[in-house]
């Protein structure tokens, strides 16, 4: 297959990127030329082929997209959260299964090794995570407890120096490549502890998940802990309960607000020059009504959706953001990629279906990032929770 030339620009509608300073728009230029040479050349060949580019984990690590907002100490990037934000949007923008490696590793791993971890877990795990030698997976989802993962049935028993671990987690981005896992069980009092489980400890396995229509660029497993004998070393000291998982999810979400705008600005790009060059009925068919309705409608959206991911990433530098509020953002970029991933494949008429553009494979990977991460329907459920004080997942 041909290679095309990725000529992306994003749309900036309101000018922005006045608001971004010069260390955003540094880092920007550096994972949007990363994602041009590295990224757009061979996606569409792992994402036929349901391959993951392993050497992306590297190169990654190289970029800085590991845990940016980690301190420095421990080898991430001591970055802000918009630099962070902006960072996934650029690689999300190249494909979705891109950008949840780096959410996963930073927001699902790095994070709780960092925030909930002991002093000798972050110096043993963070600095090989943050340069991609390790790779990281989170294993919260289990196959009958999905949003809703307090009645999760993996646990853990005391056995002295080191607890046994059992049970089953699935759908986990990282997982058949992942050299370490973070993993939620109950202990026996049923509480919920965060513990860092390593390749070859006996028992634990992590089968690939085949047949999926969607990341097919990215690695999916199952992990499965078959009396698995962790060290009591291993367990994260500063958490106990589903705030330790929730927190977690709440940095992933962040990330994925922003990501998923990408996806929506590449699908956005891609039919406005196709509009301009495809000629039917003897003009361009940007000059028709119903093509300039699709792409004014699709800038627009962009646009509410760009300006609520920066003010929420000043929210987050100020450690202000509530996960309620996140919750929002992941939600909106997620619903508005996925309308504008559908517009944009109709402009395309026919050739939308082929891997010769980006469109069908981000509306593919949509369907996964709209559903993981707490679904469309849980987010809109914790914002009419916020709103009206009723729980009505209950």
């Amino acid at each position: 297959m041909a290679v095309r030339m990725d000529l992306f620009e994003s749309p900036d509608y309101y000018a922005l990127d006045d608001l971004l300073s010069e260390e955003h728009l540094m880092v920007r230029a550096a994972v949007r030329d990363y994602v041009k040479k590295e990224i757009s050349p061979i996606i569409e060949d792992y994402a036929q082929r349901a391959e993951f580019p392993q050497q992306i984990v590297k190169q990654l690590g190289d970029l800085g997209c590991f845990g940016p907002t980690v301190p420095t100490k421990y080898g991430g990037g001591g970055l802000d959260y918009i630099s962070y934000g902006i960072m996934m949007q650029e690689l999300e923008r190249g494909d979705s299964g891109v950008r949840s490696t780096a959410s996963v590793q930073g927001s699902l791993v790095m994070h709780p090794i960092f925030a909930y971890g002991s002093e000798e877990q972050k110096n043993k795990f963070l600095p090989k995570l943050a340069t991609g030698e390790w790779l990281g997976c989170f294993g919260l989802t289990e196959p009958n407890h999905g949003s809703d993962p307090a009645g999760m049935l993996t646990n853990i028993k005391d056995a002295g120096d080191h607890v046994i671990l059992n049970g089953a987690k699935m759908w986990i981005s990282n997982a058949p490549f992942a050299q370490i896992a973070v993993v939620w069980a109950k202990n026996q009092e049923d509480k919920i502890v965060g513990l860092i489980v390593e390749r070859g400890m006996e028992g634990f396995s992590t089968p690939t998940t085949h047949n999926k229509w969607s990341l097919r660029a990215s690695a999916t497993g199952e992990l499965v802990f078959d009396n698995v004998k962790v060290p009591k070393e291993n367990i994260f000291p500063n958490v106990i309960g589903l705030k330790g998982p929730l927190g977690c999810l709440s940095k992933a979400r962040y990330g994925i607000a922003w990501g998923a705008l990408g996806a929506a600005m590449d699908c956005y790009d891609t039919a406005l020059r196709y509009s301009k060059e495809r000629v039917q009925f003897g003009k361009p068919i940007a000059g028709f009504q119903l093509q300039q309705k699709k792409l004014a409608e699709m800038l627009t959206e962009i646009t509410k959706a760009q300006l609520l991911v920066w003010r929420l990433g000043v929210l987050m530098n100020q450690g202000k953001a509530t996960p309620s509020q996140i919750s929002m953002a992941k939600r909106n970029s997620c619903e508005i990629a996925t309308q504008i991933a559908r517009d944009a494949r109709q402009m395309l008429g026919g050739m939308g279906i082929t891997g010769e553009y980006s469109i069908m494979r981000h509306m593919m990977n949509l369907e996964s990032v709209i559903t993981y991460e707490g679904t469309h329907d849980i987010h809109l459920l914790i914002t009419g929770m916020d709103i009206t004080g009723l729980n009505a997942f209950k």
